[in-house]
């Protein structure tokens, strides 16, 4: 009879205990080191699924896939050349231009009654970390770091610009490929249950792509509308206002709210009035959106309780930030799809 190997002594069990801990780290450290392709990948994966209904409308038109494959990455790649020509320039004049504002609006916001106010409750402490910010600000021997903060900024955009390339090679890779990777996961599956796995992975598929669609979709229309409502009004700053708004409403719930409030405080830099008007809009139009826009857009999407969704956006946003908060939903969006036709029909038969 084959005996299986014991721990039999203190040193063993520290030895062993040792060495997973001495693992545990370096695969710590490796997913840390890699973190930033991890997120290039997911990021990319996201993107794929996203356009995948697309290409199976086309395809579900008589079209080979590959043709549609085609299609749909020539409208992507005139997508992102388009954000990249023409709003991306505008977003960074309309940024600097806000960076050159802040110092007269702190200083107009520092002599208003309502400051003054309570500056003199708090005994002056308002106006004296003001005049020490401008201080900083304005001391030459002090512009060294601003312009180290600037190259790294610069370094950063190019950072950037490299990983919208990845991404984007990525996830050309991935819309292409989708059903061969598919084809090839199923086989970890034993034969019988392959067929039924396969049906319920093109269901989870599909499904998260249509909600990345549709959720995509929404917040373009509240991009939008804010750029329009904007210009109406003479707003400042209407295309930052605009593409930020679109990042953060990609986010459902919290996103749309997160860009209220994101710009009511900055048309506050212009004045009073405008941001009382941006903040009456949104009352306005977030009531639309949540009513009226999102029913009709993601009808054909996973629906996702909505306390499921905080709690999902929150966590993903702890852990992943603006991305961890959009990647949660979708997947928690599949996890309820797999307990509705797996979990709940199996418990129901017992």
């Amino acid at each position: 009879m084959e005996q299986r190997s014991r721990i039999t002594n203190a040193f063993q069990f520290g030895l062993v205990g040792t060495l997973g801990v001495l693992t545990a780290l370096l695969l710590g450290a490796a997913i840390s080191q890699t973190a930033t392709i991890l997120t290039y990948v997911a990021i990319a994966i996201f993107v794929a699924l996203g356009l995948d209904p697309a290409v199976r409308a086309l395809t579900n038109r008589g079209l080979p896939r590959p043709f549609a494959v085609g299609i749909v990455v020539t409208v992507f790649l005139g997508a992102v050349a388009l954000l990249v020509w023409a709003v991306v320039p505008a977003v960074v004049n309309e940024g600097l231009k806000l960076i050159r504002r802040i110092p007269d609006f702190i200083d107009q916001l520092i002599t208003s009654d309502w400051i003054a106010y309570w500056d003199k409750q708090l005994n002056g402490s308002i106006s004296t970390a003001a005049d020490n910010f401008l201080t900083y600000l304005l001391d030459s021997s002090n512009w060294p770091t601003l312009v180290g903060g600037v190259l790294q900024v610069g370094l950063g955009a190019a950072a950037g610009a490299v990983g919208l390339l990845v991404v984007v090679i990525l996830s050309i890779y991935f819309m292409a490929s989708i059903e061969g990777m598919k084809e090839y996961v199923s086989k970890l599956v034993s034969a019988s249950k392959r067929e039924r796995f396969m049906a319920l992975t093109d269901q989870v598929t599909y499904s998260v792509g249509r909600w990345v669609m549709g959720q995509v979709t929404v917040a373009a229309i509240h991009a939008v509308v804010l750029s329009v409502f904007l210009s109406f009004v003479s707003a400042p700053y209407a295309p930052l206002l605009a593409v930020v708004a679109f990042v953060l409403a990609i986010v459902p719930l919290i996103g749309s709210v997160s860009a209220a409030v994101f710009a009511t405080l900055i048309s506050l830099v212009s004045s009073p009035t405008l941001a009382i008007t941006v903040g009456v809009f949104y009352l306005i139009y977030l009531q639309i959106e949540a009513y009226l826009v999102s029913p009709r857009v993601m009808k054909r999407a996973v629906s996702v309780p909505a306390a499921l969704v905080v709690i999902a956006a929150l966590m993903g946003g702890t852990l992943l930030g603006i991305l961890g908060a959009v990647i949660a939903i979708p997947m928690a969006a599949s996890v309820l799809l797999i307990v509705r036709e797996v979990w709940m029909p199996r418990q129901q038969l017992r």
